[in-house]
């Protein structure tokens, strides 16, 4: 189990967030989206120590999409032994891709089609919101990839409403940066993650990873000044 410290550390965060864009509340019932890697499992099982913690009574429900096409039977059986070790509700979703789109997806295709088959699965669970795994790192990097390629300051949201309301992404690790998720999942009993997907070695998203420790190396609190300018920009967009 990971050390409380830094347990204790990132639910703070965690809860700062909630607090703070409203996430969680009573009688929800969440869809976590569990990819396998680290985040997205680090998320679930920091929302299950909260649930310890809190009067509040949430249902969480684990979900994974798996591509029948792809590599992917040893990962979900793996997340499946996870899950119910870990006592936790889960479903599997297929991700459906018609026959006439070509293979390999592109990486805007894959994250559509998946989000597709989570709302779908949220859908039919009854459950109204889908937490993702995206961390303070994922929202530096979109607003890079938005500044170099849109010409915009903008990121993530913490909460985005689809469908006239009825289904919410919240998430809830905006403010956890990616190093302390990394300690935390060495220290936890994760299964073993999936494949790096090939694409992920020449995307634009790992040349903004690449931007990023650069200046993080130059300057340590590069990160952080450029989520507080996200923020500080989110609130006069409001304003307007």
């Amino acid at each position: 189990m990971p050390e409380r410290p830094l347990a204790e550390r990132l639910l703070k965060r965690v809860n700062k967030a909630i607090h703070e864009y409203d996430l969680i509340g009573e009688g929800d019932r969440i869809v976590v989206a569990v990819s396998g890697g680290s985040d997205s499992l680090s998320l679930l099982q920091l929302l299950q120590m909260r649930q310890r913690s809190v009067p509040e009574k949430v249902d969480l429900i684990a979900v994974h999409v798996y591509d029948d096409a792809g590599p992917d039977e040893r990962l979900r059986m793996d997340l499946e032994a996870w899950f119910q070790a870990s006592g936790v509700e889960y479903a599997f979703g297929p991700l459906e891709v018609p026959a006439d789109e070509a293979r390999p997806l592109t990486c805007f295709r894959c994250a559509w089609h998946r989000r597709k088959a989570l709302f779908l699965t949220a859908d039919r669970l009854n459950c109204s919101k889908v937490a993702f795994g995206h961390h303070a790192d994922d929202l530096a990097e979109t607003a890079l990839l938005n500044l170099f390629y849109s010409g915009r300051l903008e990121s993530m949201a913490a909460r985005v409403e689809f469908f006239g309301g009825r289904i919410t992404v919240i998430r809830p690790l905006v403010y956890v940066p990616k190093e302390e998720l990394t300690r935390f999942a060495q220290a936890s009993d994760f299964p073993p993650p999936p494949p790096r997907c090939p694409n992920s070695l020449t995307s634009r998203r790992t040349r903004m990873q690449a931007i990023l420790q650069e200046l993080e190396g130059d300057h340590p609190g590069a990160r952080s000044n450029l989520l507080r300018a996200l923020r500080r920009a989110a609130k006069l967009r409001m304003e307007q």
